[in-house]
């Protein structure tokens, strides 16, 4: 996992749900740290620093797309 990087960081496990199955729709590696401490105990977001999305960075760019993509769902037709 060390050649992975950060490239968003989440608070609340509840955020990543649809942003998995975006990523493994894609064939995109990831990890998501912090992750399972945070579901357990959500206070532990705050002292963790937050549940950080990692990628290879080769990823990176069509990850930062996928990420703003779902945070810009409007489109006019």
């Amino acid at each position: 996992m060390n050649a992975m990087i950060t490239v968003a960081i989440f608070q609340l496990p509840q955020e990543l749900y649809i942003l998995k199955t975006v990523l493994e729709r894609e064939s995109i590696p990831y990890y998501f740290e912090n992750e399972t401490i945070v579901s357990i105990d959500p206070f532990a977001s705050i002292a963790l620093g937050g549940i950080k999305l990692k990628v290879h960075p080769e990823n990176k760019e069509r990850t930062l797309q996928l990420l703003e993509d779902l945070n810009n769902p409007l489109s006019i037709v």
